[in-house]
């Protein structure tokens, strides 16, 4: 069974009824939505202090009693304040590394509490070459700056969306652009919902990466609609398949290609999360990495189960295709009723076919578009209309004289 599947599925000869389908992926990538967008206004998100403001504390990591590993700082930080704090991570290298603290906003007394403690547990060393409690700084973090990076990435979606809807509209078509773009809004809210239901913190790096993944789910949504787009040349005239039919059989076609491509980009994402929250705690790599692999298989999915399907239902709409339809399902009833057959077409699902009758319409055309040739005077005439024998008919290249 499995040997059949995989067959199937690398020749791609239109044995997977995706686009037949559509209702159950409709009602399953809803279902998906709604949970997020639940999620999202219910729940809400968890803002780093970046965005809502708080405390940064940090010290370097060379020390004169205990290691500066980042579980006992946090262990510290826990005891004194009796809460978790937002991030404790190791920055830098070498000498020059040093931990860092991120919190709530932290008052006066809590504040001088903290980096008494820091200080006789790990006594960092200074400058000098002597541990001294002055080594240990604090700053307050405004969360005006989340403010602006969001208000910017908010901008640069929009502007991003404008593009792509420009370039799909006159590169494909205004169906297809609009395909597109609700698979891309479905990809937007689905990542964005998957981590509000996580908790995961939301840091700039989250929102940089919520941008990176709109290129990756577009680019595999235009390679499908690149091959529908010639899996349709010239079917209004043909009555092989439908849209829906020829629209399948394109999916089927570029499925491997998707799978393998976002297996491949989804593996290296994933061991990067699997560092980030098992190695170095749950932080901005963590952040990154999750709304990385979330985007990614929603945008794979989104571009297989969704816009095609959708530009099926758009395309229906014509009365056009609508006529198309009519003449394809005329023409098997005919098949069938001539053939005794079942009502099927054994030629629906061979591409060969299709690609035989454009070749035969293309050679027919460029046959009919051609002049017919004219004899010579003196040439075929004295002859007979026959092409004179021998060495003398063939022309030699060289100068008579």
């Amino acid at each position: 069974m499995s040997a059949g599947v995989l067959t199937r599925l690398y020749t791609g000869t239109g044995a997977f009824d995706i686009v037949g389908r559509k209702r159950t992926w409709y009602i399953a990538f809803g279902l998906i939505v709604l949970v997020c967008v639940g999620s999202m206004v219910l729940r809400g998100f968890n803002l780093g202090i970046d965005f809502t403001g708080g405390t940064q504390v940090q010290f370097p990591a060379t020390t004169a009693a205990a290691p500066a590993e980042v579980e006992a700082v946090r262990g510290v930080y826990e005891r004194v304040i009796g809460e978790e704090p937002a991030a404790v991570q190791s920055v830098g290298s070498g000498a020059s590394s040093s931990v860092l603290i991120r919190s709530e906003a932290l008052d006066p007394a809590q504040l001088v509490a903290l980096k008494q403690a820091l200080f006789d547990t790990f006594q960092p060393i200074g400058a000098s070459g002597a541990p001294t409690p002055d080594v240990i700084s604090d700053s307050a973090v405004s969360g005006s700056w989340g403010g602006q990076i969001t208000q910017q990435a908010l901008i640069a979606l929009a502007v991003f969306l404008v593009l792509v809807t420009i370039f799909l509209a006159l590169y494909f078509e205004r169906t297809m652009a609009i395909a597109a773009l609700v698979a891309l809004l479905h990809d937007v809210v689905v990542t964005a919902g998957v981590y509000s239901i996580v908790g995961f913190e939301v840091s700039p790096s989250t929102v940089i990466g919520l941008l990176t993944i709109l290129g990756f789910s577009l680019y595999d949504t235009v390679v499908v609609f690149d091959k529908v787009k010639e899996n349709t040349r010239g079917l209004l005239g043909l009555t092989r398949r439908t849209y829906a039919e020829a629209a399948n059989l394109a999916l089927n076609q570029t499925l491997i290609r998707s799978i393998n491509t976002s297996l491949f980009a989804v593996l290296p994402v994933a061991a990067l999360m699997v560092i980030g929250v098992g190695l170095l705690g749950v932080g901005t790599l963590a952040d990154l990495a999750l709304v990385l692999m979330v985007g990614m298989i929603a945008g794979a999915l989104s571009s297989l189960l969704l816009a095609t399907p959708i530009l099926v239902d758009l395309k229906q709409r014509d009365p056009r295709y609508q006529q198309q339809a009519a003449r394809v399902a005329a023409r098997r009833k005919k098949m069938a009723a001539a053939d005794g057959a079942t009502g099927l077409d054994p030629d629906v699902t061979d591409d060969a076919v299709l690609a035989t009758e454009l070749r035969k319409e293309r050679a027919m055309a460029a046959a009919s578009s051609v002049p017919a040739r004219q004899a010579r005077a003196g040439g075929a005439a004295q002859h007979g209309g026959k092409r004179p024998a021998g060495k003398a008919s063939r022309p030699s290249g060289k100068r008579s004289r």
